[in-house]
């Protein structure tokens, strides 16, 4: 097992999961395709596997999650819980790219993020459909 030193626990997983599943039914009714969730487990031998059955993973470090939209627009977000995000995403060739995504306090501070970044690459939701 590997030092837990290395990845300060910051962001509770379990509860960004419960907040981003709170968000889904509205996402799915405008229109857009939500991915199920990817769970890695800190514990697991490297290449360490995600999962999409959370009761595979005894230590969470990350959750990821891909929603795509009209024309292609997408966004891919990994939540560490150490605090960070990686997030990529596309609207067109002239508009893609990573979004700042550190210094993420807590779930719901992460939730609150993601919904900025949902409006930033699938614009306003009522929009969409």
């Amino acid at each position: 097992m590997r030092d837990d030193l290395l990845m300060d626990r910051v962001v509770d997983l379990d509860e960004a999961a419960a907040l981003l599943m709170e968000r889904i039914a509205c996402w799915r009714s405008a229109g857009l395709e939500v991915g199920e969730m990817t769970w890695r487990d800190w514990e697991a031998e490297w290449p360490q596997p995600l999962e999409t059955d959370r009761a595979r993973v005894n230590d969470p470090d990350s959750l990821g999650l891909v929603i795509s939209g009209p024309a292609e627009a997408a966004l891919w977000v990994v939540v560490f819980r150490g605090g960070w995000a990686d997030v990529d995403f596309f609207v067109d060739l002239d508009d893609a790219g990573s979004l700042p995504a550190s210094d993420i306090e807590s779930a719901a501070d992460f939730a609150a993020r993601m919904d900025r970044w949902i409006v930033r690459v699938f614009g306003a939701l009522g929009s969409l459909r």
